[in-house]
């Protein structure tokens, strides 16, 4: 009995009470790509959620140029995380496990990351674990802050941004597969590409976005791709649209800026049918009504209202994610990694990012 009660005082010390207290504190890290974000959980609690953009440093060349990226990482992350350890009250002493973003995303910008993760865990003597960056967009619907009820398995998992445009069947929280993909350009990288040639600074998505509201959608009209089975492809609308507009300018020079809102409007709305059309081909044929959507581009208001009505016409129930957790952040991070904690699925310090990490 004597050696019972010394085992079970040796396993709390070691691995810091993780299943026999009540407070589990993960330190989440995610540098993927051109943001640095930290946050501090309380089991599925977000205690903080801090974010350094840098939007600024990349928009003069109009896109993310990678050894920027992670200079800029390497920089900032050592204050992310004090800010984030500070707004959350906790001291890195009462941490349990700490969490970063092993891929896919830009190495160097993964790199920076990883090893601040690794160094601190090794220091703490605490776990550390790896988190697929994907897996992140979709469970941040697990959030136990977010005020509405989380998804229930399985579901269609719909992941929008500049990199990915990815379409899953979940079972579990990581059991995942992509069932539908897109075979060049993601739907963000779209608009990103589209609104540098209508000048818009680079990232692009959220000024079309604006300019939109006040256009007519059906003004111009671009061609909607529309492949065999799940998959998506943007690289002819992006091709055809640059097209357009250089024929356009050839006739009349003030072209763009006399019809911006309405070339926006007819832009986002044929990008935004590409995705729609699978979508509802997918609830059909796999019976799954439960709809999970994760990424950048989820922030995208006209996205959000053809979401919000095609799942009242054919009652779907839709999961939108809160504005604050669209974009690359920490939470996401950390909500994946509560569910590892659990399971005690730990990572080792002898692990690799991996910049094209599959699901």
């Amino acid at each position: 009995m004597c050696f019972f009660l010394i085992s079970i005082i040796y396993f709390c010390y070691n691995h810091k009470r993780l299943t026999l207290i009540e407070n589990n504190f993960i330190l989440a890290i995610e540098s993927s790509c051109d943001d640095t974000a930290a946050a501090v959980l309380n089991n599925r609690e977000v205690l903080s959620n801090c974010i350094y953009n840098q939007n600024t440093i990349h928009t003069p060349y109009g896109g993310i140029v990678p050894e920027l990226a992670s200079r800029a990482h390497q920089s900032k992350i050592t204050p992310i995380v004090n800010q984030a350890l500070h707004e959350a009250n906790i001291d890195k002493k009462d941490l349990n496990a700490i969490a970063y973003t092993q891929g896919p995303g830009l190495l160097g910008s993964l790199l920076v990351g990883s090893s601040f993760a690794k160094s601190m865990s090794l220091a703490l003597k605490i776990p550390i674990i790896p988190i697929h960056h994907m897996h992140g967009h979709l469970l941040a619907h697990f959030i136990e802050n977010n005020n509405y009820e989380s998804p229930k398995f399985p579901f269609i998992g719909i992941t929008v941004s500049g990199g990915h445009t990815q379409i899953l069947y979940v079972k579990d929280y990581f059991d995942m597969g992509i069932i539908g993909n897109t075979l060049d350009d993601a739907i963000g990288e779209a608009f990103d590409k589209c609104g540098k040639q209508i000048g818009l600074s680079y990232p692009a998505g959220q000024q079309i976005d604006e300019l939109a509201k006040t256009g007519d959608s059906k003004k111009f009209s671009f061609p909607i791709s529309n492949l065999k089975g799940y998959n998506v492809s943007y690289s002819g609308v992006k091709t055809a649209f640059l097209n357009f507009i250089k024929n356009q300018e050839k006739k009349s020079p003030n072209f763009i800026s006399e019809n911006l809102n309405d070339i926006c409007a007819s832009l986002q709305y044929t990008l935004i049918k590409i995705i729609l059309i699978k979508i509802e081909k997918i609830v059909a044929d796999l019976n799954v009504s439960q709809i999970v959507i994760g990424g950048g581009v989820s922030a995208n208001s006209e996205l959000r209202k053809q979401l919000k009505n095609l799942s009242s016409l054919k009652k779907w129930n839709l999961f939108l994610p809160p504005v604050e957790y669209t974009t690359d952040n920490a939470a996401m991070i950390g909500i994946a990694a509560y569910y590892k904690l659990m399971k005690k699925r730990f990572g080792e310090l002898t692990e690799i990012c991996k910049p094209r990490l599959i699901i």
